[in-house]
């Protein structure tokens, strides 16, 4: 996406997609994991199991606790505590309630288990990736995460894999072993569906070009695809020939432009092209 300057549509931008990335998250957690009683996830992972054996709806416990950490947050953080974490908090805890009103469940969807936990993993993590990505979060544990963090010296990950390995060992005893079994895959593959997502988002093409004339090809991605590159020169180890070589990343649209034009203007042209999720420097993560 191109990086917007105006500072109101940037931020209206900013908060538009937290918005969309929560809703992605509230239709996974409420239409597929809520009725299906999948205990992974942190608070919303717990509020299945809290729903069960008191007479709180799980929508409402979410809502309650994600209230209750924010006030935390704001005691123990004040103003580390980012605005956009609050946001996103109260969009989740809004979104459910209003969706337990509008549209209460009184079973599952379908009659797939698996197919419901696919869904119940796949669109929450979607929803998270996209916030990890523009440094946002769901509040909820990652509230926790940061207290923790400022005000001791534990490991956070060991503390939210624990909270996470409590819920679904509670599903065991509560919801018995199928549904248990089932937050146990749903545990072991939330990761791994988050890390790959913002693998996927991040995706940039690294180029080193070989060719024999440079200045169309470099007036090309400098012009036209609004990116710059490095050159340097080489030379053939068999022909002893002058050659030079282009450096240059882009994102995977620019480069099958860049990759397109290249075997218009110079055919014989050796083209190295890897994939990337972490570029750090001007025009990418600046971090």
């Amino acid at each position: 996406m191109r990086e917007i300057k105006n500072p109101f549509w940037r931020i209206a931008a900013e908060y538009g997609i937290i918005t969309i990335s929560i809703w992605i998250m509230v239709i996974g957690i409420y239409f597929f994991k809520f009725p299906n009683h999948f205990a992974f996830g942190g608070i919303t992972g717990f509020s299945t199991v809290v729903s069960e054996i008191t007479h709180w709806s799980a929508s409402d416990f979410t809502s309650i606790v994600n209230t209750l950490l924010l006030v935390l947050g704001f005691l123990f953080l004040g103003r580390d505590f980012g605005l956009r974490t609050v946001y996103a908090t109260m969009v989740m805890s809004i979104s459910l309630s209003l969706l337990e009103r509008l549209c209460p469940l009184s079973r599952p969807l379908t009659t797939e288990p698996l197919l419901e936990l696919m869904f119940a993993i796949f669109l929450p993590a979607v929803g998270t990736a996209i916030l990890f990505n523009i440094g946002a979060s769901s509040g909820g544990t990652d509230i926790i995460a940061m207290i923790l963090k400022k005000h001791t010296s534990l490991n956070i990950g060991t503390v939210l894999m624990l909270v996470d390995v409590a819920a679904v060992a509670s599903s065991f005893f509560i919801f018995g072993p199928e549904t248990g079994l089932f937050s146990t895959i749903g545990l072991a593959a939330k990761s791994l569906v988050i890390d790959n997502v913002i693998e996927s988002i991040n995706l940039c093409k690294c180029f080193n070009i070989i060719c024999d004339d440079p200045d169309p090809i470099c007036d090309y991605i400098i012009n036209t695809l609004h990116r710059s590159a490095t050159i340097y020169r080489a030379q053939g180890a068999f022909s002893h020939h002058d050659k030079t070589v282009i450096m240059t990343t882009m994102k995977r649209s620019q480069a099958l432009k860049l990759r397109n034009y290249i075997r218009g203007v110079e055919p014989t042209a050796f083209m190295l092209i890897s994939n990337s999720s972490e570029i750090i420097g001007k025009g990418f993560l600046t971090n």
